[in-house]
């Protein structure tokens, strides 16, 4: 004889019990942000004590203008010593990467994991009327599945 197992009838949920989730509830809207004028050595400081490995980079009106990461800032390490250049003469504006993708505030939660994927990107700024309003990182996708997860999948 097999064994059946009957759970009973499955419970459909009601298009309301759907929570959907945007990028812009999980946000860092607190940026920890840089200036193209500032030293790469502000910004290895300012990682380190932030504990933050890149953030966006803005003008004084607040628009993005690039992001810088701690890549960047081996990178100009590595040069300067390999030319034995001062390393205070080197900015921001001079390493960044000025080409940011972005992704929209709206974008729902689990195409912005996708997107994280495709890109192998580790943060992307949130720019909306061209300013800089916030930036979402992986560490925020996971805390959105962690939520959602406790809301049932």
């Amino acid at each position: 004889m097999g064994i059946k197992s009957f759970q009973g009838p499955m419970k459909q949920r009601e298009s309301k019990d759907m929570v959907s989730l945007k990028v812009s509830d999980y946000m860092t809207k607190k940026l920890i942000t840089f200036k193209p004028e500032q030293s790469v050595e502000e910004v290895i400081v300012q990682l380190i004590k932030y504990r933050i490995s890149g953030g966006p980079v803005v003008n004084d009106n607040y628009e993005l203008v690039g992001m810088i990461s701690e890549g960047d800032c081996i990178k100009h390490i590595s040069e300067s010593k390999y030319h034995n250049l001062p390393g205070e003469t080197r900015t921001v504006g001079q390493h960044m990467i000025s080409n940011v993708e972005t992704i929209d505030g709206n974008m729902d939660i689990f195409d912005a994991a996708n997107k994280f994927l495709q890109a192998k990107r580790r943060r992307f700024p949130i720019v909306e009327n061209g300013v800089l309003v916030g930036q979402i990182s992986q560490m925020d996708i996971l805390k959105a599945t962690i939520e959602l997860k406790s809301q049932s999948w």
